[in-house]
């Protein structure tokens, strides 16, 4: 079949705004500072066994006349079955270099039933990230954890399970401790129970899971007074992952006298209109208040 030159040039002007999109979201994303491995080409995944491992830190950070010395290790979503960094990542890096805080991006292994792979990929992070301090110019006691949806997942199970790490360890970062100083949740999967979001839950635990294992993963149970302090923000009008998971946190959070706060959003549904608009801004906007208040980061930064 023979196209005309016409209906050619018509399906290009069709595919043309789509191909603009593509080149202005590529645009705009920010290089990192630093690449960094994950892991020395072997991970664990539990139970003593290993698997290769290429992947890579990203890291972002701020100018040195802006660094205050916070930085944050940011988990996005996406399911546990990929990751929403073009929203839920390099445009809150960008943000967070803006008011002097690193930033660093972790793509965390996706489990496929491996149920301790992103949590030991998330120790590692933070076990990393207060390695490089000196030479990134931040504070080891100013470390914490973002986490959007089931990246809410990753950075609840991490501020709830965690360790001084392992003094005698021949790998000089595993001695460090993974405790987070402080956690950021936003619209997050918390819960394996009730209000859980099924299809993170499938691919974490299983849909048939033990309740020990529910259990384990439903952070809300794991927290104790040892918990870092937490920031989250959740739309009321939330459907896959309920508002009852942030709730639920909070409920326990204060049972233990951790400080923690609750913005709960009018409206947004998961994702808050799709990571832009006020309602994005807000949390954002809340977020760096509540990190001044914990005296986690100057007044003028926030």
């Amino acid at each position: 079949m023979k196209i005309s030159p016409l209906f050619a040039f018509t399906i290009l002007l069709a595919a043309a705004p789509d191909l603009h999109a593509q080149s202005e979201a590529q645009a705009a994303k920010p290089t990192a500072t630093h690449r960094v491995p994950l892991w020395n080409g072997q991970a664990p995944v539990g139970d003593g066994k290993v698997e290769a491992c290429t992947k890579e830190l990203e890291v972002f950070l701020p100018p040195p006349d802006k660094a205050n010395g916070a930085a944050i290790v940011l988990c996005p979503g996406g399911g546990y079955i990929r990751h929403v960094t073009d929203r839920e990542g390099y445009p809150i890096a960008r943000w967070l270099n803006e008011h002097g805080i690193a930033c660093v991006i972790l793509e965390y292994r996706l489990p496929e039933l491996r149920h301790l792979v992103p949590l030991l990929d998330a120790q590692r992070t933070i076990r990393l990230t207060r390695a490089n301090a000196a030479v990134w110019k931040i504070d080891p006691k100013h470390v914490g954890i973002l986490g959007f949806s089931a990246g809410g997942h990753v950075a609840s199970t991490a501020l709830t399970h965690f360790n001084a790490g392992d003094p005698a360890s021949a790998d000089s970062i595993e001695r460090l401790s993974c405790r987070p100083d402080f956690g950021w949740l936003v619209y997050p999967v918390v819960t394996m129970g009730e209000f859980t979001h099924t299809g993170s839950k499938e691919k974490l635990i299983g849909a048939n899971a033990s309740p020990d294992l529910v259990r384990l993963y439903s952070n809300e149970t794991q927290v104790t007074a040892d918990t870092p302090p937490t920031f989250l923000a959740h739309a009321i009008d939330d459907k896959p992952v309920p508002p009852e998971n942030s709730r639920q946190f909070v409920a326990a959070m204060k049972a233990h006298n951790v400080p923690v706060e609750l913005l709960e959003l009018p409206a947004g549904g998961h994702g808050l209109n799709g990571c832009e608009g006020p309602l994005w801004e807000q949390w954002k906007a809340a977020a760096l208040k509540w990190l001044v208040m914990q005296k986690l980061i100057p007044a003028s930064d926030s």
